[in-house]
């Protein structure tokens, strides 16, 4: 990145962006800090928690928690990479960023948030085998299988984006410098390019779409062999029991892609970039804080191990006075 970064250095005159975020008056923008900062913090904390309690728990040392896990630890830096930046905006009269922040922002976003599609997609392929293929569950999600899976959608994450990254960063910016988003987006910031390439623009677009595509494609596959396993079921109770473990993953599926798919896939054309904005803090503030409440007030073993633990605490404090 360093690299295309001195490259760049000869071509533009742009060394750093001002990000518009949501302007308006003083009483406002320190409203919304106080409503994003409490967002934020319970955000860490919901799924801080979901994580200690998997580590904790010998009962939630399962596939399917590990990826749980994975996907908590992973959401924690997605918010990370946006809100602290945005955050200082609202208290600033001019919100900037440096060229190179800029880029390691977009950079980090969008690796998290293809690490967490890819860890999506890879939940949906664990209760595909444990409720289509239930003899042969522990055979095929062992240990090695589900460590190999988890470093896979890492390392794959934080790869498969470094081409419209790299393409991007290297387009002249040799004149305005406003981002009117509340982060560095890739549509707004090749509106600021003085030499707009629509090759780059095609190729962004058709790296988003094959990967938030084909991950929502094998999702919706897994669940579709899920759904006509669980109808085979004959008792009630055992369908209701075989939904209610993959319900949540399911719920938290929807509310992300519907948000990003809007986003990220669809023509390359002009875009309201005041109703992006909107949108932006819906799949980028609010469904990382929504998807720890999901996985824990919908799953009885996690709510079971957080009970243990408050109850662990009340009876240490009761001894101890």
């Amino acid at each position: 990145m360093m690299y295309f970064k001195i490259e760049m250095e000869n071509q533009t005159s742009v060394t750093e962006f001002i990000l518009q975020g949501f302007p308006g008056h003083w009483h406002i923008r320190v409203f919304l800090f106080l409503f994003f900062l409490f967002v934020y913090i319970l955000t860490l904390a919901g799924n801080f928690i979901i994580t200690a309690l998997i580590f904790s728990d010998h009962h939630l040392h399962k596939p399917m928690y590990f990826f749980i896990c994975n996907f908590s630890i992973a959401e924690i830096w997605y918010i990370t990479a946006t809100v602290p930046k945005m955050l200082s905006g609202f208290l600033t009269e001019q919100d900037t960023i440096s060229f190179t922040g800029c880029f390691l922002q977009l950079y980090f976003f969008f690796s998290l948030g293809a690490t967490e599609c890819l860890i999506l997609t890879t939940m949906g392929y664990d209760r595909y085998l444990a409720i289509c293929i239930p003899l042969r569950y522990s055979m095929i999600m062992n240990n090695r299988t589900y460590t190999s899976l988890a470093t896979f959608c890492w390392v794959t994450g934080f790869t498969i984006n470094m081409v419209p990254i790299v393409l991007i960063s290297n387009l002249p910016f040799c004149g305005p410098n406003k981002i009117n988003h509340f982060f560095c987006d890739p549509s707004p910031l090749m509106e600021l390019s003085c030499s707009r390439s629509q090759t780059i623009e095609i190729i962004c677009y058709t790296y988003t779409s094959i990967l938030i595509l084909s991950t929502c494609f094998l999702i919706m596959v897994s669940y579709m062999y899920i759904l006509l396993a669980i109808l085979r079921i004959p008792s009630t109770t055992g369908r209701q029991k075989a939904f209610s473990t993959c319900a949540s993953h399911l719920i938290v599926v929807l509310i992300f892609y519907a948000s990003i798919i809007f986003m990220y896939v669809r023509p390359t054309a002009k875009y309201p970039f005041d109703l992006d904005k909107v949108i932006g803090v819906f799949y980028a503030i609010l469904v990382p804080l929504i998807n720890p409440f999901i996985y824990s007030l919908r799953n009885k073993d996690v709510k079971t191990a957080l009970k243990k633990i408050i109850w662990g605490r009340i009876n240490i404090l009761n001894v101890s006075y």
